[in-house]
């Protein structure tokens, strides 16, 4: 046992990870003390904040699926720590009756005598990782879609360059995603060492780099997937090249969502005139508020990896995944629909 805070630093990394999180959204003097774990080793921690002995369990990101595992446990901890959890994670923790905390500073706990309901500051969550780049993030994109982890597969899946390829696939490697094997050269083998891992990393990377030109469109659609076929239509015809994602490509890709009344386009175009131009290919006419949403292509892979489904073409499944997770609670359900789906493809 120890307590807290004179023997804080005799805990392993994690558990004080764990106590840090729980200082930043107790009042001062909450935690009483903290065991490593109870005798079976079934949580990570177990402290005692105030009069109450709280079973604590460490969930890593903190996203909806982390939070579905806790809740299929046999015996579940009396609250969850984690990175950074979702607004759809909060939904489900509070919903089970799971206390939560996260390291930005937002926490939801309940105990005799203590009613703790905090926001948090998303800004603690940290920066985005120096290592993931654009190209890296293709890479990612087009292994999650199938392509086998050589430089040649996977230059030839992207469009990059082979040096280009060989250094995204060796980062990837250093971040522990990919297992290298020994052999060396341009079709050397690697393997996804966990694809849903991988699949949460290239998501959250792609969401903190996702280009923030934009262009938004009004227009009147009683029928969202009808009237984007049309557009898109015109687009093919005018060689113009365009993916959608969002809402719209997760109800295409894998059905969920009931109503969809916004679409969100990635077209080929890297500055506001050229956004301006492709909207005006079809007659749409830029309106704040607008419901349709014109972005650039965020990687090369999101443009090359296209698939054409039910009349419209729609972004990389990996891609879109990534982008349904950022419209709120509903939108992370769809997403991890969509992971069931996409694994299959």
């Amino acid at each position: 046992m120890y307590f807290h805070p004179e023997q804080i630093s005799r805990l392993d990394p994690l558990r004080r990870r764990m106590v840090a999180a729980f200082d930043a959204a107790l009042p001062p003097s909450a935690i009483q003390e903290v065991e490593q774990a109870d005798s079976d080793g079934h949580v990570d921690a177990v402290i005692t904040v105030g009069p109450s002995r709280l079973t604590v369990e460490w969930i890593g990101r903190g996203s909806l699926r982390d939070v579905d595992r806790v809740c299929q446990m046999h015996r579940r901890p009396d609250v969850i720590v984690a990175t950074k959890l979702s607004l759809a994670a909060r939904a489900a923790a509070s919903a089970a009756g799971l206390g939560w905390v996260d390291e930005t500073g937002a926490a939801e706990l309940v105990t005799d005598g203590l009613v703790v309901s905090r926001s948090g500051d998303p800004r603690r969550s940290g920066p985005a990782p120096k290592r993931w780049t654009r190209s890296v993030l293709g890479v990612a994109e087009a292994l999650l879609c199938g392509t086998t982890p050589t430089a040649s597969a996977t230059s030839e899946a992207t469009g990059h360059s082979v040096s280009s390829t060989v250094h995204a696939l060796a980062t990837l490697t250093e971040l522990g995603l990919l297992e290298a094997s020994a052999r060396r050269g341009r079709n050397s083998g690697r393997k996804v060492v966990d694809a849903d891992r991988l699949l949460d990393e290239y998501a959250d990377a792609a969401a903190r780099l996702r280009p923030a030109l934009e262009l938004r469109c009004g227009l009147l659609w009683r029928e969202p997937f009808v009237a984007l076929e049309a557009i898109g239509e015109r687009w093919d015809r005018a060689g113009t090249a365009w993916a959608t994602t969002g809402a719209m490509g997760a109800s295409i890709l894998a059905p969920f969502l009931t109503e969809v009344t916004n679409g969100e386009v990635y077209v080929d175009a890297t500055t506001v005139p050229e956004l301006l131009s492709v909207a005006r290919i079809v007659e749409l006419e830029p309106m704040e508020g607008g419901r349709l949403v014109l972005r650039p292509f965020p990687t090369a892979t999101s443009r090359t990896r296209s698939t054409v489904e039910d009349g419209l073409r729609v972004a990389p499944w990996p891609r879109v995944f990534a982008d349904v997770r950022q419209i709120g609670v509903r939108g992370e359900e769809a997403a991890e629909h969509l992971r069931e789906v996409g694994h299959g493809r």
